[in-house]
Formats: C-alpha cells, structure tokens, sequence
C-alpha cells in the first residue's frame, strides 16, 4: 500500500502531467507568449496547487490521509490549470493588441501588468487622458470586455517633483479618470478599483528627467477573482476549462 509522502508525489506527478496533455481548450489561437522557455503556467499552476492540495486533503482527512491528498491534489490542480489557461489567452491577445503602443505587457506569476508611460497617457499635472492614450484605452476595454472575469486594480503614479499631497491627489485623479474610461466604453465596474499612489513604488530615480518620466505611470493589474470558478461554463464570450 502506498504511504502518505508516496501518494502526494504521485498526486503532483499526475496533476503536472494532465497540465501538460490536457485537451487546450484555445488551442486555436496558439500558446500565451510566458516569456520563458520550458513548463507552460499552466502545468506549473496545475501541479503546485496540486500540490497544495495535496497536503490540504492529507490533513482534512485524518482516516485515509492518501485518500484525501490525491483528492485535495484533483480538485486544487485543476482549479489553478483552470485559471493558467484563462490568463495565457488573455496575455497572448493584451501583447497583440498593444504591439507598438507603448504600452508594456508583463506576467507575474498569476497577474498579468500592464505599465502604461507617462509620455502617452497625460500632460504634465494633468488628468484628462491625452489623444495618445485613447488607442491603448480601447484596445484594453476590448480585452476586459472578452475576459471579463478579472479583479481589475488601476494605480495612478507620479514623480517625486512637487509635494506629496499633490501628488497623492494627481495620481487618484489619473487612476479615476482611467477607470471612468474603460467603464464608459462597456468594461463592469464590479470588479473595479482605482488609486493613486503619488510618487510611492518608483521603477527609476527620480533624480533626472527620464527616470522621473518613467515614473509618471498608469498601471492595471489583473487577478483572478478570489472564490471564482474557471471551469466547464461559458461566461461572457470567453469559454472557461475545468
């Protein structure tokens, strides 16, 4: 009989393996560019939370521990591959369609960044959106429109000239009027949120003009939503995998 330890890394094995061969349910529109080469995000969601899982259903269940780990290991597993797909797809379509925008594109593990340049989103203290962000603007409305089953968080930034207070106050304007944007082109505010954080997080130094340039940002951070079920349902135009 197996032990406990042998069927958890049989369980992970399993589950990595399925991320692997698993039917691709997009298969179609190709494979989310990872910016890395060997396992897909998806097996490697897949298998660590199986993983996680695995261990959960170990302890839950005090009778079988084997029992519950290959269960905990299936149902985790399969949730986190579920979610992999889903962000691969939406990654691979946001770097399209913000191909020579100026807008960057990042994965993070299971969070796609998008860092959108103070050179084209808006005029020095300004928060009305400049004519230069309006294409970036609606190619990211379309996207949230298709994958719309995403915690969307919109950081507004600046540099560190002027007072913090200002700064405070520019950035929030800046995040709000993105926000007021993608909402006024069809994109749900359920799960929405708009902040500004001045000249806190700077990605250069703000001790000459293109480093403080580079910190007059916009940033959009996409989630998955706490509790949601990527799986086996259509939701808006975007078929979900179990």
């Amino acid at each position: 009989m197996f032990t406990t330890p042998r069927l958890i890394i049989a369980a992970t094995a399993i589950a990595v393996l399925s991320g692997c061969a698993s039917p691709n349910p997009y298969d179609n529109q190709g494979q989310a560019d990872s910016g890395s080469q060997g396992m897909s995000k998806t097996a490697k969601y897949g298998g660590l939370g199986a993983l996680a899982g695995a261990l959960a259903g170990a302890a839950i269940d005090h009778n079988n521990r084997g029992k519950g780990a290959l269960i905990g290991a299936a149902v985790v597993g399969a949730s986190a591959a579920g979610y992999g797909y889903y962000a691969d797809q939406q990654e691979k379509k946001l770097r399209a369609s913000m191909a020579n925008t100026g807008v960057e594109v990042q994965r993070q593990g299971d969070q796609i960044k998008l860092i959108m340049p103070g050179n084209i989103t808006f005029a020095t203290d300004s928060a009305n959106i400049a004519s230069s962000f309006y294409q970036p603007l609606n190619n990211l409305a379309g996207s949230l429109k298709e994958f719309n089953q995403n915690q969307i968080e919109i950081v507004g930034y600046t540099d560190s000239t002027g007072s913090r207070q200002h700064n405070m106050d520019l950035s929030q304007r800046r995040a709000q009027s993105v926000a007021t944007y993608l909402t006024s082109q069809g994109v749900s505010g359920a799960n929405l949120t708009a902040r500004g954080a001045g000249p806190d997080n700077p990605v250069a130094s703000n001790a000459d003009v293109n480093g403080r340039a580079q910190n007059r940002r916009v940033e959009v951070n996409l989630k998955a939503i706490p509790g949601q079920q990527y799986g086996g349902q259509q939701q808006g135009s975007v078929q979900q995998y179990p």
